[in-house]
């Protein structure tokens, strides 16, 4: 009987725990780290904003200094951003721009649009004054640590490290940041049919895309990736492949991903391999990618993917990429959300099909290609992968489906 989805992914969930996630941290500069995972707290050097400053273009004023009839002040020296001003002197209003530096002595911000004149006077006008409404103090301040106090926690290891985070690390000064290092897997692509890319295409041959395509989306995912090139259909070869990157070696991987003979044909060359090791070989109710190895190798986590391209990327972004941010907190999910159909379909009973589709902007999802597992261009037209349920045979245009944003 064919596994679930569900049963499948937890199965790699399961593996991957077995992964230690203390493989020690490396410090890179902020825009290297961008989805890296925090190794350690970090607590704010610094208060922010570090200075009270103002929230509009206006005048720094003493609100005691404005009654409730409005008061007319005289003009002090202005206050242009990133400028140290002298403290303002009672009846007097400083011209003061967005983020510059409250004068000591002021406690409120008058917007210019509510001045008379609601400009700013020339530097060169000799005795300018202003007439300004009553203000209550605070207003139109962003006083010194409003957004965070100094020495209070920011970021909490484990912390995944997208754009706002990465430019919080920056407004405090900082250039590094302290990462946990990445798991590193093997990536094996199987079968004699397959050459490099750049090699003579004899007949009967094809190019190996699997390799570039699962590359991409585990560097993209976080991971240091270790590509094998390709694997014939000996075994035996496959095995020693596999013991160089593992157990005794210098440098062994954290994780081994293959692609290709995982199947019931007479030559699945990693099904041969794994005779002697605890993996497992099952059908899951998927299509694409219904055939998956999980178990280990050598007491390294194993994860055997099908041979065609497509079924290499959903079965990466169905169980791979999941049990990845579960386990270890990078990559983030990708991001879900409905969408309506721009087209009817059809699905097998009983099987979680996975198509492919773009996203439009009316909020309609468009088809890309067929069902089959080869279609490389389709998928390369595509934004989302769109989820038809198992218990799901036919759906009608504009029904609403869930898609995930490649």
């Amino acid at each position: 009987m064919p596994r679930s989805v569900q049963d499948h992914r937890q199965a790699v969930v399961d593996l991957l725990s077995g992964i230690s996630g203390s493989k020690g941290a490396q410090d890179l500069p902020l825009l290297e780290a961008l989805g890296a995972v925090l190794a350690v707290d970090v607590r704010a050097p610094l208060s922010l904003p570090p200075f009270a400053n103002s929230q509009m273009d206006g005048f720094a004023v003493r609100s005691q200094d404005i009654p409730d009839d409005g008061a007319q002040l005289s003009v002090a020296e202005p206050v242009p951003a990133g400028a140290v001003p002298a403290p303002l002197r009672p009846g007097f209003a400083a011209p003061i721009m967005t983020g510059a530096m409250i004068p000591e002595g002021a406690d409120a911000v008058v917007p210019i649009e509510k001045a008379t004149p609601d400009s700013f006077p020339q530097p060169e006008t000799p005795d300018a004054v202003v007439q300004l409404p009553p203000v209550k103090p605070g207003t139109y301040v962003r006083d010194a640590g409003s957004d965070i106090a100094a020495g209070t926690a920011a970021l909490a290891a484990g912390t995944l490290l997208g754009p706002a985070q990465l430019g919080l690390l920056a407004a405090f000064g900082m250039m590094t940041v302290q990462t946990r290092k990445p798991l590193r897997a093997l990536l094996v692509t199987t079968g004699d049919e397959v050459v490099e890319p750049g090699q003579e295409l004899t007949a009967g041959k094809i190019y190996d895309s699997n390799g570039t395509l699962l590359e991409a989306s585990m560097r993209q995912a976080g991971l240091g990736v270790v590509r094998a090139g390709i694997n014939d259909d000996d075994p035996g070869s496959l095995l020693r492949l596999l013991r160089r990157h593992t157990g005794a070696s210098e440098d062994p991987v954290d994780l081994i991903l293959t692609t290709g003979g995982v199947s019931k044909g007479a030559y699945e060359v990693v099904r041969q391999a794994m005779a002697a090791q605890p993996v497992e070989f099952v059908h899951v109710a998927m299509q694409p990618g219904g055939p998956q190895g999980v178990g280990t190798f050598d007491e390294v986590p194993f994860l055997g993917f099908p041979g065609n391209p497509v079924s290499c990327l959903v079965s990466f972004e169905m169980f791979l990429r999941p049990a990845l941010s579960l386990v270890h907190g990078a990559p983030a999910l990708r991001t879900s959300r409905t969408a309506r159909l721009g087209e009817s379909l059809t699905s097998p009973q009983g099987k979680h099909q996975v198509r492919r589709g773009t996203l439009q902007g009316d909020g309609s999802v468009r088809l890309e290609g067929g069902a089959g597992s080869h279609l490389v261009h389709a998928l390369a037209r595509s934004n989302a992968l769109v989820h038809i349920p198992g218990d799901v045979t036919e759906l009608p245009d504009g029904a609403e489906v869930e898609v995930w944003m490649l």
